[in-house]
């Protein structure tokens, strides 16, 4: 890797006989030197940037030198996979985000391209019929359960008298809602194409295009006054805002709200969605440096950036590397500011604000069991949803702490595909689940929800307390534990964090309180690439930051 700056400049000169002969003058020529530029973090939005830098960079003639940087060890960011019992040849598990949808461009399109092979989401209904699995053919696809009761159930064939059941509960409410989220999407999706595209400022953006009217207020207070209120926004919206971000419909945007409900053509990749991501930084560079951590960016008084990084074994701080540091002409950091620990100096001229961010636990585990009915007040020979949803009781307040997850406990739970269980002899095919939840799921949990009767459920020991729990392999065969910052809490607003930091410093993650997910990511980085090329070829869009770091328009 070369350690000289490379400077990109533009040659104006025109020769006598250019002036003289006007029909014979050639076209402006950048010199053959590169632009160096660094993307630090290599998820959705560093992942697009990077690849998106290349081909705007390509179409325009423009020599480009770009170097990921990415504290783990793997690309993909949020975007990950495990495989149960650590096994290779098992189906890997998403860990992160699962799913995008139809009107999600940027991935549909790069998963034709790199030709990634799409599927829908895994049904229990797979399962080859180990341990009552036959029954679960009658089971119902998905229920809403507020922590005593299902208040609504779906079942996975007879969409019909679904339909007919919701009419008759929720009346035009899911007919409103799917009217507003076609308009809502309708103008966010104005994003993509000119003149819109690309956007200098999204708070401008967003102003433009209407869409801080629904940024503005809370999910609730959006669908009431879209006449969509009532029963349908406590029982299904909210269910689906807290199974998406784990917020309830009182503290949540009414944007973030409207793509909750957006589920049309909803699809993952095979193997993980980091798929896409991978092939986005292969088509944009081989200077990838994972288990890198950046510790500093420090801006040059002639222009670009210093990196300071460390290289750190298994991107886990257990083994660190001597500090290495290199010249950049433009940095862009694709990463959460107020987790990246990055030192800016001197300070940037605009600042990201420090936002709260939600904790979710998530954790995956096998069993032979099947969810207990008895576990959700059903009778012994009912059978429990593949997908559980959840929701607030009409009396309980949608706080942000964990106790706005009400009695309910958990976001949802859901059935994956099935699996393979090579531990035990001779090998059973088993349950795979998967469960959203504000805090950590303990053997207690898991004992009720599976109904292990034979387990010490409530047991006291000879003191008087209560007994630790555990739960056998043969109960709880595999489990996996992992705890995301994995959005920010989407409180009404209608400003957001400026995409240029800096001169040459431009900053994705302003987009996650407005939109958060893999897609609009993906959008904000493919943005900051267009917008980084056009100041190189001198075509500047709006917005700058100047000296007292206001916007210049």
């Amino acid at each position: 890797m070369r350690f000289a700056r490379l400077a990109l400049a533009s040659c104006f000169a025109v020769s006598q006989a250019q002036v003289l002969h006007q029909d014979a003058q050639q076209p402006l020529k950048l010199e053959e030197s590169a632009r160096r530029v660094a993307v630090i973090g290599a998820g959705a939005a560093g992942a697009s940037a990077a690849y998106h830098l290349r081909k705007f960079a390509d179409e325009a003639g423009v020599k480009a030198n770009i170097t990921i940087f990415e504290r783990n060890a793997y690309i993909g960011g949020r975007s990950t996979t495990v495989q149960a019992f650590d096994d290779p040849s098992s189906d890997p598990i998403e860990l992160g985000a699962s799913i995008f949808v139809k009107v999600n461009y940027i991935l549909s399109n790069a998963t034709e391209e790199f030709g990634l092979r799409t599927v829908e989401l895994g049904s229990a209904r797979e399962y080859d019929g180990y341990n009552g699995t036959a029954r679960l053919a009658a089971a119902p696809l998905l229920g809403v359960w507020d922590g005593e009761k299902f208040l609504i159930t779906q079942s996975a064939t007879n969409r019909w008298w679904d339909t007919a059941k919701l009419l008759w509960r929720y009346g035009l409410a899911p007919i409103r809602t799917n009217n507003l989220v076609k308009k809502t999407v309708n103008a966010f999706l104005s994003l993509y194409e000119e003149p819109m595209f690309p956007f200098a400022s999204l708070s401008d953006a967003a102003y433009e295009l209407g869409l801080t009217a629904v940024t503005a207020t809370t999910g609730w207070q959006y669908l009431e006054e879209n006449k969509v209120g009532g029963l349908f926004a406590q029982e299904v919206v909210q269910a689906a805002t807290r199974v998406n971000y784990a917020q309830n419909l009182g503290l949540i945007h009414g944007l973030e709200t409207m793509v909750c409900m957006a589920t049309d053509g909803a699809v993952g990749v095979e193997g993980g969605n980091w798929k896409i991501f991978e092939k986005m930084v292969e088509g944009a560079t081989k200077d990838v440096l994972l288990g890198t951590a950046v510790s500093a960016v420090r801006k040059v008084e002639g222009g670009g950036y210093i990196l300071e990084w460390k290289e750190v074994e298994g991107g886990d701080g257990s083994a660190e590397s001597k500090m290495k540091s290199e010249h950049f002409d433009s940095v862009v950091l694709a990463a959460p500011h107020q987790f990246s620990d990055i030192e800016i100096a001197p300070e940037s001229k605009r600042v990201p604000d420090k936002v709260p961010y939600v904790q979710l636990h998530v954790t995956l585990f096998t069993s032979p069991h099947l969810l207990s009915p008895q576990a959700f007040n059903l009778p012994p020979d009912e059978l429990v949803p593949e997908i559980i949803l959840t929701t607030l009781q009409p009396d309980e307040k949608p706080g942000s702490d964990p106790k706005g997850v009400g009695r309910a406990g958990f976001f949802s739970i859901s059935l994956l595909q099935p699996i393979v269980n090579r531990k035990v002899n001779p090998p059973r095919e088993e349950f795979t689940y998967k469960i959203f939840s504000p805090t950590e799921i303990d053997a207690k949990f898991l004992i009720k929800i599976l109904g292990l009767q034979d387990s010490p459920l409530g047991a006291e020991d000879d003191e008087g307390e209560e007994a630790q729990l555990d739960v056998s392999k043969e109960d709880v065969s595999w489990i996996y534990r992992k705890v995301w910052h994995s959005y920010p809490y989407h409180y009404p607003r209608v400003t957001f964090e400026e995409i240029s930091l800096d001169k040459d410093f431009w900053y994705t993650s302003g987009i996650e309180g407005f939109i958060s997910t893999m897609e609009t990511s993906a959008l904000m980085g493919k943005n900051v690439a267009r917008l980084i090329v056009d100041d190189w070829m001198g075509r500047k869009k709006d917005t700058h930051v100047d000296d007292g770091g206001k916007r210049e328009l």
